[in-house]
Formats: structure tokens, sequence, C-alpha cells
């Protein structure tokens, strides 16, 4: 097993508890999180979500980016300075499209989550920019969606 910083498991998920995640899953959020497609822009559920919690990994659970993080970008995603912990979100290089860009998947289960761009606000001058279909969000004082029944910290 291997531990994030913060406290979480980031060995992947087996086999069997794959297929359990993925079956969980909608058209959308498949198309997304797993064929590392892009939900139209202004039209994901979390681009206006305002309240105080944390985004986590739609398929696996993994927080990935807090609401304090988060920043309005004009570009129509939910856009983030930085993740919760720089180990839960890595970056893969992309040039599809003809663009060179660099795509951010879960650490722990591979999943598309968007893509990161040099262009965003300080501190980082980062921009995380992020499906809604690959986010769910836990407001805060409530429990950390746990899908893998792992027994992780239940609060960030």
């Amino acid at each position: 097993m291997t531990f994030s910083q913060s406290g979480f498991d980031l060995t992947p998920p087996s086999a069997e508890e794959r297929v359990a995640l993925e079956a969980d899953l909608n058209d959308e959020e498949r198309r997304v999180l797993l064929h590392h497609g892009t939900e139209a822009p202004f039209c994901g559920g979390l681009l206006n979500q305002k309240k105080p919690g944390v985004y986590c990994c739609r398929l696996c659970g993994l927080p990935l980016f807090r609401q304090d993080t988060k920043f309005e970008s004009g570009t129509g995603w939910p856009s983030f300075t930085g993740p919760i912990d720089p180990q839960h979100v890595i970056g893969i290089e992309d040039n599809s499209y003809g663009m060179r860009r660099v795509e951010t998947r879960c650490a722990r289960c591979d999943s598309h989550q968007g893509h990161v761009f040099p262009d965003g606000p300080r501190p980082t001058g980062l921009r995380y920019c992020i499906n809604s279909a690959s986010l769910q969000f836990a407001p805060d004082g409530e429990p950390l969606p746990d899908p893998l029944g792992r027994g992780e910290p239940t609060d960030q």
C-alpha cells in the first residue's frame, strides 16, 4: 500500500472493485472519466457550487480539491489553483487535438479529471480546469465518500 501525506491509500482499485465502481457511473461520467472526454462548457453541475467542502474523484472518492482553492476562470469549467494533496492528482502530457496540454488524472484510479494550465492566479499560477462529471462534492461537516470501503479519513 502507498499512502499520501494526508493519509489516503493510493493503491489502485482491484479489477473487481473497478467493475463495481464503473457500474455506478452514468453515461456522461463514463465518457469523461473512462474515455478522457470533456463536458460542454458552462453545463457542469459543480461550476457554480460555492459551499465550503471538498471535491472528490467521482469514481474512487479520493479527495482532489478544496472549495477554498476554486476560482472563477470564465472558461465554463470548475477551476482550482491546486490539489488538496499534490500526490492525489497526476499530470500526463496530452498532445491531442493539435494542442500541448497536461491532462490531470486521479492518482488512485487513473480516471480523467481535466487539464492543468499555467495561466491561473496566485499563489500557484496554475489553473486546474476540471470536469464536473469527474467530481463528487462533499460539504464540510459531512463524511467524504469512501466507495472502496477503505475507512480513510472522513474529514479534510
